[in-house]
């Protein structure tokens, strides 16, 4: 047991790369390795990067930085979207041993020979056109939820994204083998999982390495709905072009998908939509937001904007801002536009000064807040049912109701991973909702 090594992980950016890091887990699991946590002592770090942003770039220095100060003799591996597209750089962060891009960290034990520190950093990152396969992964283990991965890549091009460059062209994982993924999930006593990928209603292209779609979401979405011993479907990030009103409808009546959708807007200018090249205008959205209020008043509705894009004047700005607050909304995820080598959006000259661009990023999360506030608020003394996470904070655990608020409670560890029936009562001064078991009231009642 003296000589078993030790793997620990750290993931950047979205839930796909969670689904991705806990696949990667698993093999390193087979192949007789520890996992451990990343703030322990390991023999190997592997770093799963993102590059939405300009922050999560400068991010994988620093953990880097901080796995070495940890274990200075440790092999350090960084896999993943900032991997593919800039390896060379990754290769000059001090301590790098290796670089694996889009399809080569699946496959990561073949690349580690021995786990010397390495004097020249080894990079194994493909052409992003051979990225034209599906790798299925999910999460298990890390969370109460499980992150089930049904596609990747995208055929979109947003003049703002390089998700495309890291991850190639939109492509699905095969009906059959989604549902078995599911099915091995609930085996594993899960209670939720929440559908993951790049564009995920899109779902379908590529199913068997035909270029067109051999399903469609919705056909996937009723199938999943099927599953046994899954309380809770959770469908996360979906283009407002791609979510249709038969999916709306069917979701509306559904045993397990909850109401609870994350659509991006990203502008709510028409203007500013037509050069981020998005395939929508601010109408459909406000069509897609009107039908699942109309059919699910209490459903969450999160919002992706990007604020400081490119020729974005005030006027712009503001039109954004008062289509966002008249929106029936629930919170927002505020992203400051961050210039991308190798996209469209880059060569447009109206740059937007980066104070300006963090103004407008403060008073869109201060517009969050209120709505966010508000959401819950319209919730007060309801009766929902809570899924209740492990971790104790000060005495207290949370969880989350099937329209995502989130609520806390005093520790029970009877109550972990299980899905609890509680009344909403009152804030807590983190924001959070506190509740009051809906058991405990009959029997005081009694």
């Amino acid at each position: 047991m003296g000589d078993t090594k030790k793997v620990a992980f750290y993931t950047l950016g979205c839930k796909l790369n969670f689904a991705e890091t806990s696949t990667i887990g698993r093999s390193f699991v087979k192949n007789g390795y520890q996992k451990v946590e990343f703030t322990e002592i390991a023999d190997i770090y592997v770093i799963n990067t993102c590059s939405v942003t300009e922050n999560a770039d400068k991010e994988c220095k620093k953990i880097v930085k901080n796995a070495l100060a940890t274990s200075p003799n440790a092999f350090i591996a960084v896999v993943g979207c900032y991997a593919q597209l800039k390896p060379e750089d990754i290769a000059k962060i001090d301590g790098v041993d290796l670089v694996l891009g889009a399809t080569e960290k699946f496959n990561i034990d073949h690349y580690i020979n021995d786990l010397s520190k390495k004097t020249l950093t080894e990079i194994h990152s493909c052409e992003v056109e051979d990225a034209d396969f599906f790798v299925d992964s999910y999460s298990i283990g890390d969370r109460t939820r499980a992150f089930l991965k049904v596609q990747d890549g995208c055929d979109y091009n947003c003049s703002y994204c390089t998700i495309p460059l890291a991850r190639g062209i939109s492509r699905s994982d095969k009906m059959e083998n989604v549902l078995k993924n599911a099915r091995e999930i609930a085996q594993q006593g899960v209670k939720e999982i929440v559908l993951t990928g790049v564009n995920i209603g899109d779902y379908g292209k590529g199913e068997n390495g035909n270029k067109k779609h051999e399903h469609t979401f919705l056909e996937l979405v009723k199938e999943l709905d099927k599953i046994e011993n899954i309380e809770r479907i959770r469908v996360s990030s979906i283009e407002p072009n791609l979510l249709k009103n038969e999916t709306i409808d069917f979701i509306s009546t559904s045993k397990r998908f909850v109401p609870h959708f994350h659509i991006p807007l990203q502008s709510g200018s028409d203007k500013i939509l037509k050069q981020m090249q998005r395939r929508y205008l601010s109408d459909l959205y406000l069509n897609r937001i009107n039908r699942i209020k109309q059919l699910m008043p209490h459903c969450c509705i999160g919002v992706d904007v990007i604020v400081g894009f490119p020729g974005e004047t005030d006027e712009d700005f503001l039109e954004t801002y008062h289509f966002l607050n008249m929106l029936n909304v629930s919170y927002l995820h505020v992203f400051t536009y961050s210039e991308r080598a190798n996209t469209v959006a880059i060569e447009i000259k109206e740059v937007i000064p980066k104070n300006i661009r963090h103004k407008r990023n403060k008073m869109l999360r201060v517009l969050s807040a209120k709505k966010q506030h508000a959401f819950y608020e319209s919730n007060l003394n309801s009766t929902q049912k809570v899924l209740f996470e492990a971790d104790n904070k000060n005495g207290y655990m949370s969880g989350f109701t099937a329209n995502y608020i989130k609520v806390k409670t005093e520790y029970d560890v009877s109550l972990i991973n299980k899905v609890t029936l509680v009344t909403l009562s009152h804030f807590d001064i983190d924001g959070t909702m506190c509740c009051t078991l809906v058991e405990q009231n009959a029997k005081q009642s009694a």
